[in-house]
């Protein structure tokens, strides 16, 4: 018996006396172009079994995870078996698949490899699949699971553009026998598994309760401040590849708090002499102060040649109420039993590659129930590095008071007309250069900047290089994430009026304002909003982020 590859679940070759066995090279074509660098599907097959592989398993130089079909062609039950890792092997027995399938059979023919062909199509997920087939060799099989009974598949198409064709038959003494995997999974677990295992998931928080109590209480790996409504965890990060894609993710659901809150997921940057996470345990006195002549102190806000403010990975706003009342009927409504957001953040590469961070997420509110919160970071592979990332990310301001409930200042500093100026010095030319902006308006009452819009202006060097007037229009299409907002006359609910740049349920989406080539030395960002004036004890205030990237 002769050995063919040699993985931790084994693959031999087996030579079955009197049986015709062949070997099916395919190749893959995009838009009339032969793929480049692909890795040819390999099927051996006969009248007993099929085998579908590639020719880096073959090699033992495929990278995990990969998989692979064995088909029993008196049942037609489909061995699915993928290697997640070098001692992880699952399978899946499918059963129902190939009967399932079905074709409408044509007369076309054409000859393949010499082989006379018989053409059958299908459409799957609105996806047109043409697929030419031969009985002419008394076996079945293919580059797929897809016409697997009708024969020996030597060319798919699908929607014109993306062809399978087999470039080499042969006949072969010996066909890979598979051991069996001692792991078999249900089918949705094995494709769970799988799916999981091609990317990488760091958990940050799970099922965190974020609220307002004195009984909130660090442990041995998160911390808690502002009396609980903020959360810090100590994260290591591995080494992200060049051209990866990085996502946040963050789940959340009330956990007694009815209202719509602002959220922030940041990383506390460390690496200047002064950082917010002072700010955290010694108070509000400890952050550097921003005075712009309205009369207000700000305390941690904006970068100085000694402290870095937050960098905001993302900032979210919960819905009014979501798990925790749905108790509430209303006719024709059947509440979301939680939100999801998630957020490409692969820009910000360069902030935690390789490193130690301080994760932090913030909720305000003054519920003792407050809200539940999980996040992970992903990060995923990508083979072509299609976009390069900025080497450089450089926080420089954050008027978003994640410290609230510990006695952080509001973001009302653009009642002045100097609004926000931040000064910051460049050691190197930065080719590229933007800004990251995230901004939300706030003021809850009919004349309040949450729900007036205000223009934006952001100024480079005391020269105006963007406005835009940020509005969201969209908010009543997540009524079903707001059990508990509140119902008028007019027959609005208070989560479906357009706001400043957010909506009860959702994220706010980052802008992108393009600074083009700074060069070395001292360069000044200023923000400026009109933003409205006080009534009685009703304020407007604007959360504002800002951080640099470029290369």
């Amino acid at each position: 018996m002769k050995k063919i590859v040699t993985f931790a679940f084994s693959l031999f070759a087996l030579t079955l006396f009197g049986q015709t066995n062949y070997k099916i090279t395919y190749t893959k074509s995009s838009n009339g172009k032969l793929i480049e660098n692909q890795d040819p599907v390999i099927v051996f097959s006969n009248s007993n079994q099929t085998l579908i592989t590639s020719q880096s398993i073959l090699e033992n130089k495929a990278t995990f995870p990969f998989e692979f079909s064995l088909i029993d062609r008196k049942t037609n039950n489909i061995n699915q078996l993928a290697k997640l890792k070098e001692n992880k092997l699952i399978a899946t027995l499918d059963s129902t698949s190939i009967a399932k399938q079905t074709f409408e059979l044509l007369d076309d023919v054409k000859k393949i490899l010499g082989y006379t062909c018989k053409k059958a199509k299908t459409i799957i997920n609105s996806n047109t699949i043409e697929i030419w087939y031969t009985n002419e060799l008394n076996i079945k099989g293919g580059p797929s699971v897809l016409g697997q009974n009708l024969g020996l598949v030597l060319e798919t198409n699908r929607n014109g553009n993306f062809i399978v064709s087999a470039t080499k038959l042969e006949k072969t003494k010996q066909i890979p026998e598979v051991s069996k995997s001692e792991k078999v999974l249900d089918l949705l677990t094995y494709r769970d598994e799988l799916w999981k295992s091609r990317f990488t998931t760091i958990p940050v928080f799970k099922e965190e309760i974020i609220n307002f109590s004195d009984a909130s209480k660090s442990n041995d790996s998160i911390m808690r401040f502002a009396n609980g409504t903020i959360a810090v965890r100590k994260i290591s990060i591995p080494a992200i590849a060049k051209g990866s894609q990085v996502f946040l993710d963050v789940t959340e659901q009330s956990n007694g708090d009815a209202y719509d809150r602002t959220g922030s997921v940041f990383i506390i940057p460390m690496q200047k002499s002064n950082s917010f996470f002072e700010g955290l345990q010694n108070g509000v006195k400890a952050l550097p102060i921003y005075d712009n002549g309205n009369g207000k102190l700000y305390q941690g806000i904006a970068a100085t040649e000694t402290y870095s403010p937050l960098l905001e990975l993302m900032r979210f706003f919960t819905p009014f109420g979501i798990k925790q009342y749905n108790t509430i009927t209303l006719k024709d409504k059947i509440w979301e039993e939680r939100v999801n957001y998630r957020q490409d953040i692969s820009e910000l590469t360069a902030a935690m590659t390789n490193q130690e961070v301080y994760i932090g997420t913030f909720i305000g509110n003054y519920d003792k129930g407050g809200h539940k919160v999980s996040v992970n970071l992903t990060i995923h592979p990508e083979e072509e590095v299609t976009i390069a990332k900025p080497s450089e990310v450089i926080p420089l301001f954050n008027t978003n008071n994640v410290m609230e409930m510990a006695g952080q200042e509001y973001g009302t500093l653009f009642s002045s007309e100097k609004g926000l100026e931040v000064t910051f010095n460049l050691e190197k030319d930065m080719k590229n250069a933007r800004i990251r902006y995230i901004t939300t308006g706030h003021g809850g009452w009919e004349n309040g900047d949450e729900f007036v819009p205000k223009r934006n202006s952001i100024y480079l060097d005391e020269k105006e290089v963007f406005h835009f007037t940020p509005w969201r229009e969209d908010c009543g299409s997540y009524r079903l994430y707001n059990p508990a907002s509140g119902n008028f006359p007019n027959g609005l609910s208070s989560s479906d009026y357009s706001r400043s740049n957010w909506c009860p349920g959702t994220m706010t989406n980052p802008v992108y304002i393009e600074l083009g080539d700074l060069k070395v030395g001292t360069h000044t960002v200023q923000v400026k909003i009109p933003q409205g004036a006080n009534e009685g004890p009703s304020f407007s205030s604007w959360n504002v982020s800002g951080v640099l990237l470029g290369n």
